[in-house]
């Protein structure tokens, strides 16, 4: 089991709120099946992903590991990534074919608490698609999420309010779900693919999970998952998808703005 390390009563794990929180998700296709890409990153690595089937792919040659491909527009993947020799990790790789651009999201599990620290941590790496014409800006954090507001409804049984509060953390609560009632701030990252895409991330502090999510914020929809500890101590990467409905936007002063 998990440990509750300064959790109120009664709250939830991960897969307590996990089933169904997929409903609204965006289908994964197999257009990707019998194809393979040669990924350039920044910190010099490169990667070779030949996805064998709908979903099977080996990397650099090794053996197939299992994967889901969604096609968020016509040329934008969300590539979620398990890894049988690291358990305790997943890579998502967002794939934008029109630019040639790709981000690399890592997400680890650590083996301890750290008190005062997430125990699921994050890294991100961006780089290219070999034999693509690179284009436009190379994915980048960013500040354009800061001070909206919006509601997630994953399902009829899942409805999350979001508040963007900082490039570091943002605000959650339940409105409809096993959450209801329950929410907090955590600590949040947001990349930049292009016009009105973006990658949001977080990494809660109360339980050991971090979600990695692609939002298209002109089709107001997004597609996700999640990665961390079930409450039988078992690790788990759970689907999620959301329409999202937006309820406004503050702009601060400026030089009054959150870091």
């Amino acid at each position: 089991m998990t440990a509750d390390i300064d959790r109120p009563a009664g709250w939830k794990n991960m897969d307590d709120f996990a089933a169904g929180i997929d409903t609204n998700r965006l289908p994964v296709t197999d257009v990707l099946a019998g194809t393979a890409l040669s990924l350039t990153f920044d910190d010099g690595t490169t990667t070779k992903l030949s996805f064998e089937n709908a979903h099977g792919v080996s990397a650099d040659g090794g053996p197939a590991d299992w994967y889901e491909a969604i096609a968020v527009r016509e040329d934008l993947f969300f590539v979620n990534q398990t890894h049988a020799s690291r358990p305790r990790e997943s890579t998502v790789t967002v794939l934008h074919t029109a630019t040639g651009r790709a981000l690399r999201i890592v997400s680890t599990i650590a083996e301890e608490r750290t008190p005062g620290e997430p125990q699921v941590s994050q890294t991100f790496t961006p780089g290219t698609i070999d034999g693509h014409e690179v284009t436009g800006e190379a994915p980048a954090p960013t500040r354009d999420l800061i001070g909206r507001r919006a509601l997630y409804r994953y399902s009829p049984n899942h409805l999350y309010e979001h508040v963007y509060l900082s490039s570091e953390r943002y605000a959650w609560q339940c409105l409809v779900g096993e959450q209801r009632g329950h929410g907090d701030v955590d600590m949040a990252s947001t990349w930049k693919i292009a016009e009105d895409v973006y990658v949001f991330t977080f990494r809660e502090f109360l339980i050991p999970v971090a979600a990695t999510w692609l939002y298209d914020w002109a089709a107001l929809r997004t597609v996700g998952t999640f990665l961390g500890i079930s409450g039988a101590g078992e690790i788990n990467n759970s689907p999620g998808g959301a329409h999202i409905l937006p309820l406004g936007d503050v702009v601060y002063p400026t030089g009054e703005e959150p870091v």
